[in-house]
């Protein structure tokens, strides 16, 4: 163990060497006394003494102290997922200084890789497809234009569409409401609202349109209507109809029955990022749970830790989008927006212990 370390660190460390943690590939390296070898947190050798192994930040360092590198993970090289990783991020970033779309033979022939190696490839790690990436981008782009003024036509063909109508045809349900009203902080738009008492306190359910937009935990009603507003500064607010009292009523026996399926269209706004981290953690399985670096690996982002983090910080739909089934590296609760007792409690009534 290095003097210069926490022991907590090292406990880390010593824990990701005996899982052969590839998400921490990069991260350090570790040396064997005995074998005078240094090797990645992921080498598939056969597990040295604790006793005998000793970390460092860099190659370099470990070379310094008088290791050598292992030739069965080979620690100097690049691991092959993250130049993967790298080409797809390069192909993301052109994407988004592009004003128009990228032909795929064009992003493939950037990465070197034929283009249905490369489709794969982007779509593994980003979970869409480069034409879909795309859209988001554009997507964004709009509603970025939208929000500081300008004008519908002019932040239309900012976005990078080439007609009105390609908009209109392809993008303009996702806003929820006409480009003009989100322009103008979504004035007159219809949402729809409840409050609900439930075993964790006070569960407020919106709606737009397009589906439910939130759903919030909290102590008071009062709040959380507030809450609403501050987010929807201009728009109309109202109680809800037959069809929206029926989704408050998933609403509710979802938290009754966590473990029973969620069927509600939801209205979800965020970055591609953060819907990218929403979809992964929908596909964790109720009573079960990862950690922000199990999230990020399976997204084929194992560097992206905090990003993930604050996605889930920034989901505004509880149970919809179960962030909380996502924990510490060492499996205790993290941040919830909604208070880390309530998600104790969800999970406690997902495992069937309530």
């Amino acid at each position: 163990m290095n003097s210069s370390t926490p022991p907590f660190i090292d406990d880390d460390r010593w824990l990701a060497v005996t899982r052969r943690d590839k998400t921490q590939d990069g991260e350090f390296v570790y040396a064997v006394r005995s074998t005078g070898i240094y090797c990645r947190p992921s080498c598939p050798s056969r597990t040295a003494r604790r006793e005998n192994v000793e970390y460092f930040e860099t190659t370099y360092a470990a070379q310094a102290g008088g290791y050598r590198s292992c030739r069965r993970c080979k620690p100097d090289d690049m691991p092959l997922e993250q130049q993967q990783n790298d080409r797809v991020l390069a192909a993301c970033r052109a994407m988004e200084t592009s004003e128009v779309a990228l032909r795929l033979d064009d992003l493939a022939a950037r990465a070197g890789l034929n283009p249905h190696h490369f489709h794969r490839l982007f779509k593994r790690v980003t979970g869409l497809t480069p034409k879909a990436y795309f859209q988001a981008v554009r997507y964004r782009r709009l509603r970025s234009a939208l929000t500081s003024g300008a004008g519908v036509t002019d932040a239309i063909f900012d976005a990078g569409y080439n007609a009105a109508s390609r908009f209109y045809e392809a993008d303009a349900h996702e806003l929820g409401m006409s480009a003009s009203a989100y322009r103008d902080g979504a004035p007159n738009q219809l949402i729809r609202h409840a409050c609900e008492p439930c075993a964790l306190g006070v569960v407020l359910v919106a709606a737009t349109p397009k589906g439910v937009c939130a759903i919030e935990f909290g102590d008071s009603a009062h709040e959380l209507v507030a809450g609403l507003r501050h987010r929807f500064p201009k728009a109309h607010f109202e109680s809800g109809d037959a069809r929206f009292r029926e989704w408050v009523g998933k609403v509710l026996a979802k938290l009754e029955r966590p473990a029973s399926v969620l069927d509600l269209p939801l209205d979800v706004q965020g970055t591609v990022f953060q819907r990218q981290v929403w979809a992964a953690l929908r596909d964790i399985p109720a009573g079960q749970t990862q950690s922000y670096s199990e999230v990020a690996a399976r997204m084929g982002k194992p560097r992206a830790v905090r990003a993930v983090a604050s996605a889930c910080a920034n989901n505004t739909l509880a149970v919809a989008i179960p962030c909380h089934r996502v924990l510490r590296q060492d499996g205790d609760l993290a941040g919830y927006r909604w208070g880390l007792e309530r998600k104790a409690e969800l999970l406690k009534r997902e495992r069937g212990q309530a």
